[in-house]
């Protein structure tokens, strides 16, 4: 899924993303694993504990990437874990408690939102059918997509107990290269609402219809773009208000627009600030409808609550990384990942490295080799003392 510009196209259940699983399928199984897959197409390579009835340490992320995506975003994650492996292996090291690698189905949710389903179903949060349902642009569904590239497993989703859960990621935002930090520890994961918004007025001639008298969607949603923009400069700290997508309809360049679609995406890592932001995009999309003769219907369409990773966890991560004498600080993820939905069925922490410039979900997304390094060794560390090491 290489592009021209050095990042990566390797959208959810393409070929591209066929040809990413069998890849990494082959350097698992050459490691002594043995790979599964469950009803999403989630896979699990899984190393024996010296005890395998203990139930496993999962470490991971996901391969698919946006459209326009980066080289490491997901997939240092799963990297990690089969460098975890390999490293272990190499020192002759076992674990009690097996360990397994996951690679999460459609965590980006470019080509079939909403994101991170797959750890969505496992952890509850969707159904198996609300998740085969979800289409994409041209009205293909996951399960579709699952049947036609055979990776609808039997492995179970879900009810087995796990020790833990442990995500190594990019931050994707700049605090940790700008404070010169190798390792974030990540305490907590922002709460997040979507929205879709509908600004409705009537289509008319742009020559002959008198500036007083129309009513143009288009404005309207120009205007709502703006005002959610101020709700997330007027909730800081910690709030992030963006809206990612206008369409228009007739879309014709003399036609004043009577129908004007925006995505609102809201984050904050405090649940009454977030619900007070939410209430205020409801408020503003009214209001600026009223004021242009236009109707505006707001619609919720995901959610998901604030999240503190376990504490056990996040002190492994924590002491693994003072052990190694790495700069260390607490940071919030200000993004969803797998981790968030993990932490409802498992004890779950993430590992952050640097990212240059802070740049994620782009082609120029890019980290060094030691932040990489010390990324792995941070879960190596963490892992093993999760997992315990059996004495021979």
């Amino acid at each position: 899924g290489a592009t021209p510009k050095g990042g990566v196209r390797r959208l959810t259940l393409t070929d591209l993303d066929l040809q990413s699983r069998d890849l990494f399928r082959t350097w698992c199984e050459a490691a002594g694993m043995t790979v599964s897959v469950d009803a999403m197409g989630t896979m699990y390579a899984r190393r024996p504990g010296s005890d395998d009835s203990l139930p496993p340490v999962l470490v991971g992320s996901h391969l698919d990437t946006q459209p326009t995506g980066g080289k490491f975003d997901g997939a240092l994650g799963v990297l990690s874990g089969l460098e975890l492996i390999r490293t272990l292996n190499d020192l002759d090291i076992r674990t009690e408690h097996p360990i397994e690698i996951v690679n999460f189905t459609n965590e980006e949710g470019s080509r079939f939102a909403p994101a991170m389903v797959a750890s969505g179903v496992l952890s509850g949060a969707f159904t198996l059918d609300y998740a085969y349902a979800r289409t994409d642009g041209e009205g293909i569904t996951i399960g579709d997509e699952l049947e036609r590239l055979n990776l609808k497993g039997d492995f179970p989703m879900g009810g087995r107990p796990l020790k833990a859960f442990f995500e190594v990621h990019i931050e994707q935002g700049p605090i940790l290269e700008e404070s010169g930090t190798d390792i974030g520890v990540v305490t907590h994961a922002n709460g997040q609402e979507w929205f879709e918004v509908t600004f409705e007025g009537v289509e008319s001639h742009a020559g002959p219809t008198p500036m007083d008298r129309r009513k143009d969607a288009l404005v309207g949603a120009a205007k709502f773009v703006q005002a959610v923009n101020d709700i997330g400069h007027a909730f800081q700290p910690g709030a992030c208000a963006t809206c990612g997508v206008i369409e228009v309809y007739p879309a014709s360049r003399n036609v004043i627009p009577g129908r004007a679609w925006v995505t609102v995406d809201l984050r904050h890592p405090d649940a009454g600030q977030l619900a007070s932001m939410a209430e205020r995009v409801q408020t503003e999309a009214v209001r600026i409808a009223e004021e242009g003769g236009l109707t505006a219907q707001v619609e919720s369409v995901f959610a998901f609550p604030v999240t503190a990773f376990d504490e056990a966890c996040v002190g492994a991560v924590r002491s693994a990384a003072a052990e190694l004498g790495l700069s260390h600080r607490d940071i919030t993820s200000g993004a969803g990942h797998d981790a968030v939905y993990m932490a409802r069925v498992a004890p779950t922490a993430m590992v952050f490295t640097p990212c240059i410039g802070g740049i994620s979900h782009n082609e120029a997304e890019d980290m060094t080799a030691a932040w990489a390094e010390a990324g792995c060794n941070v879960l190596l560390r963490a892992v093993v003392q999760t997992a315990g090491i059996t004495r021979e």
